[in-house]
Order: C-alpha cells, then structure tokens, then sequence
C-alpha cells in the first residue's frame, strides 16, 4: 500500500510542475494583439496558433491527472488501517517535580539544608 501511495504522490506532484510550467509558457488572451504587431511571437516551433492548442491541452491533460491523483490521495489516506489506542500513547512522561520537605524533629539532622522558602510552609 505505500508504493501504491508514494507512486501516486509522485504523478502528483510531477503533474503539478508540468502545470505550473505550461501555464507560464503559455500566452495570455491580450498577446495576441502583440503578434499582429510584430513582436515576432507567431513565429514558433507550432505556427501561430498550433502551440496554443497543444500547450492548452496538455495543460487541461495534466489538470485532469492532477484532480484525479487528488482524489485518489485522499481515498487512500482515508482507508489507511488506524492504530488502535490513544492519542497521547506516544507522548513523552515527564518526570514529577521534587516538593521541598518542610524541616521537623525527625530530619532536623539531615544532611542537605533546606531552603528559606521551605521553612515558611504551613502545615
């Protein structure tokens, strides 16, 4: 099932670069009235409006693709098997934070010295 999804995501995103590259290759509506200018536009390795058929429909080829990877992306991430258990199963346990011991009778002997703050406590 993973090769299945990384080789949709791949025609993906080959799919999406392909689009952002023929939509930038293409001409927009108001060049053509450069070309009848001679801005030397119509010249092109398709004729004059041979490129704009083939790039318009290789572009509307690859949106086709892309929406149809879309989909399938989605119905596959969908149906993936979950886990069972919590969410917060994989979450870090922190430690409890050491509480200070108020000073007394029985560990008035101890070693450590507790802090000023730790006199202060009530009872």
């Amino acid at each position: 099932m993973d090769i299945f999804f990384s080789t949709i995501l791949l025609v993906h995103v080959v799919s999406a670069l392909g689009i952002i590259g023929l939509v930038l290759v293409q001409h927009g509506k108001g060049a053509d009235m450069g070309a009848a200018f001679g801005s030397g536009a119509s010249g092109s390795l398709f004729g004059a409006t041979g490129s704009a058929n083939f790039l318009s429909r290789t572009t509307a080829v690859l949106a086709v693709v892309f929406f149809l990877t879309s989909l399938s992306l989605a119905y596959v991430a969908s149906n993936r098997p979950r886990a069972s258990g919590s969410v917060m199963r994989d979450t870090v346990q922190s430690q409890p934070a050491l509480t200070p011991v108020p000073v007394s009778a029985e560990n008035a002997g101890s070693p450590v010295e507790p802090d000023s703050k730790t006199k202060d406590i009530p009872k």
